[in-house]
């Protein structure tokens, strides 16, 4: 059930062409593309390392389908112990320990590690778990066709939004910065004061941009109709002259002395409070560390900001840098020749055509992708497998 997910991307990233016109897969490409799961252990259960800093999470519907139980089981758990059921990739969660076989599951046993608490009270769950994201509590692939849209991470609650109910304008997949939903800004309000001086994107609704080119020096009013705000010149907050390419805002040079709140000598600069937040990816190093700063993080329980390998970035960098080991399917490709290396990369590249082949005609036609559809898929794969290996063909 782990790979299926996996396959789907690869599908879903592949240009549009026939089948016909293979692309070779390379090793670089699928590490990249397993980088998630990289940092994750894939044979031993977590549980024994506590409540593990980042980790790849999945939610079994088959075992704990209660929205009301909610729970969540490593990547060794996924495919041991949950092989075959109803998985809810939920990406990675921090400071989670794995709850596969406690209390919430009933009978069902951890295979790997069967003595385990009851509950694993300091984890955090949220509508992630039971399948659904966002604001809209809907599935991802919304399976009626409602919202297609693509989602986005919140750094602090960790769920998922499409970027049509961000409240903001998204900046260009390449540029995807770490993401604050508006709830969360909210919760810990004195990051709006840090978005005033480092954080790229105006809210949506504040659509009307006057430059006010006659005073010294120009500035920029943004007006909703019934207020006005000051804001910075052009340049330096960060607006660009082509709205397809938009470079990380620089950051404000605020010199402290030690001990000195850096938060206080922001302050004066205000923005719209409303929407998520884009940050670039330095943002966290601007946070202030004096004492009362840090009892506001912890008050606001968002301690985690404070540190700088908490991102997704460094989690995947480790993971690639130094990974528990190596995932199956790089092991198998570093056992053979080059020859069948090669003969692997064609057989998956193949698949994710076909996927990709599958998919098109499902949407062109449509029809919704049952689970019936996808076995007959993999059956007829595997029969136009067969004609081939009969046939004479390796």
């Amino acid at each position: 059930s782990s790979w299926t997910p996996f396959l789907c991307s690869m599908a879903s990233n592949l240009p549009d062409s026939h089948p016909d016109d293979a692309l070779l897969v390379t090793d670089e490409e699928l590490e990249q593309a397993l980088c998630v799961l990289a940092g994750s252990d894939p044979e031993n259960c977590s549980y024994s390392r506590g409540y593990v800093k980042r980790q790849a999470v999945f939610a079994c519907n088959t075992c704990t389908p209660d929205a009301t139980e909610p729970a969540g089981i490593c990547l060794a758990c996924a495919n041991k112990c949950h092989d075959g059921h109803d998985i809810f990739e939920l990406y990675t969660k921090r400071h989670f320990r794995c709850d596969c076989g406690n209390g919430k599951f009933g009978d069902f046993q951890c295979q790997l590690n069967p003595a385990k608490d009851e509950r694993n009270d300091k984890n955090r769950y949220n509508h992630n778990f039971s399948g659904c994201y966002c604001t809209c509590d809907r599935p991802y692939p919304d399976t009626d066709g409602q919202d297609d849209d693509e989602m986005i991470q919140c750094v602090i609650c960790e769920d998922w939004f499409h970027s049509k109910h961000l409240g903001c304008t998204v900046v260009e997949p390449e540029e995807l910065q770490e993401m604050v939903c508006e709830t969360c800004m909210n919760k810990a309000p004195f990051l709006w004061t840090y978005a005033a001086h480092f954080a790229g994107i105006q809210p949506s609704c504040f659509k009307q941009i006057v430059f006010m080119l006659y005073s010294e020096p120009p500035f920029i009013k943004i007006t909703d109709g019934t207020r006005t705000q000051p804001f910075l010149h052009p340049q330096e907050a960060g607006i660009r002259s082509s709205p397809r390419k938009r470079n990380h805002p620089e950051t404000s040079k605020v010199n402290t002395t030690p001990g000195e709140c850096r938060l206080k000598k922001l302050q004066g600069l205000e923005r719209p409070r409303l929407g998520a937040v884009f940050w670039p990816y330095s943002w966290r190093s601007e946070l202030c560390t004096c004492t009362n700063c840090k009892k506001a993080y912890v008050a606001a329980e968002v301690q985690f900001l404070m540190d700088q390998s908490d991102t997704i970035l460094a989690y995947e960098k480790r993971g690639l840098d130094e990974p528990f080991g190596q995932h199956p399917l790089m092991a198998l490709l570093s056992s053979m020749d080059r020859v069948q290396q090669l003969e692997v990369l064609y057989g998956i590249n193949e698949l994710t055509s076909s996927l990709n082949e599958f998919l098109e005609q499902c949407v062109s036609e449509g029809k919704t992708v049952t689970a019936e559809a996808v076995h007959e898929f993999f059956a007829e794969l595997r029969a136009r497998k067969k004609r081939r290996t009969d046939g004479g063909f390796q």
